[in-house]
């Protein structure tokens, strides 16, 4: 086991590095001058001083080799220092630190969300013997995945805070101005989950050991949320792994669409302005999100099916 994770911490490593690396040449290959956009806040009619210019170039180390750039960039995020913000001029690990908690709070809660709405569709829709409650059930994950993410919230809007006036459309403040952004944003992996939750139970029904425990007595609900569901659990963990980068993903459309202040607003606005440090700090703390998910993931298979121990351990 301890070669395993050894093995699963390199691999790890590899992909930030890899993500650093990859945002770093991206970043520097579209169009658009940096430190013009500082200059001008991004007022296509401002006047342009080119001294100004070479000094801002010079003090944010922009008239470097962009392979001196790439490395002293490099040295300082391996410590944390992503620098400061071209548009703010904040450091990078304030503003990160400011938004944080806001986006984590978000995909925190939409990652109950869409877990416990998957479970429940796939659980229930193939427990139960009633036709058109099957066939329902097991049909809402392929209309959720197909809803586009800012239709949804718009529809919510325009539901709960303008209709009906329950909720809030926009802000940060309470725990209710986060429960429509939370549904908007779970609703496609809830039916991702479910989906293959589902799919996977419903091929672990028809193994010969459920007919050996039915035969042995045993409560059909038992069997089935209790041994199938913990058979067919596999491929519905390794989807909740990917579904919490996805979740990261979709907080820029979610806080766009809901006026939210987080990492995805951070995104956009960073991206817009060329903020590259900004950007740079964005894609690793996904990456890093990301393998340790994807790490945490591999550690519960074991447990889940004992069997794979011992793959582990051979391999």
């Amino acid at each position: 086991m301890k070669s395993f994770v050894a093995k699963r911490l390199g691999q790890a490593v590899l992909v930030v590095f890899a993500a650093y690396t990859l945002s770093f040449l991206l970043l520097y290959v579209i169009p658009g001058d940096p430190v013009v956009a500082m200059y001008t806040g991004g007022d296509a009619g401002h006047a342009v001083d080119p001294a100004a210019l070479q000094r801002l170039r010079e003090e944010f180390g922009f008239d470097r080799p962009i392979f001196d750039q790439y490395l002293s960039r490099l040295s300082g995020a391996l410590t944390g220092d992503f620098g400061v913000s071209l548009k703010t001029g904040e450091p990078v690990a304030s503003v990160m630190a400011a938004a944080l908690p806001q986006t984590l709070t978000l995909v925190g809660l939409s990652l109950v969300f869409a877990v416990g709405l998957g479970l429940i569709v796939a659980l229930f829709g193939t427990y139960t013997r009633i036709s058109w409650l099957r066939q329902f059930l097991l049909g809402l994950p392929a209309i959720g995945v197909s809803l586009p993410t800012f239709w949804v919230g718009l529809m919510l809007v325009n539901l709960f805070s303008f209709q009906l006036r329950m909720l809030p459309a926009i802000g940060n403040v309470g725990l209710q101005s986060l429960i429509l952004p939370a549904i908007t944003l779970a609703l496609p992996g809830a039916a991702a989950v479910g989906q293959v939750l589902a799919k996977s139970m419903l091929g672990t029904l028809s193994e010969p050991y459920v007919a050996t425990e039915k035969a042995m007595g045993l409560a059909r609900r038992t069997i089935h949320f209790r041994d199938v569901f913990r058979s067919a659990a596999i491929p519905a963990v390794t989807v909740t792994g990917v579904l919490v980068a996805n979740l990261i993903g979709g907080s820029v459309v979610v806080e766009s669409v809901f006026s939210r202040s987080g990492i995805g607003q951070i995104t956009v606005q960073a991206v817009l302005a060329h903020d590259l440090p900004v950007v740079q700090a964005v894609v690793v703390l996904g990456a890093v999100i990301f393998v340790v998910v994807s790490l945490i993931v591999d550690l519960l298979y074991p447990l889940l099916d004992p069997r794979l121990r011992t793959a582990i351990v051979k391999g």
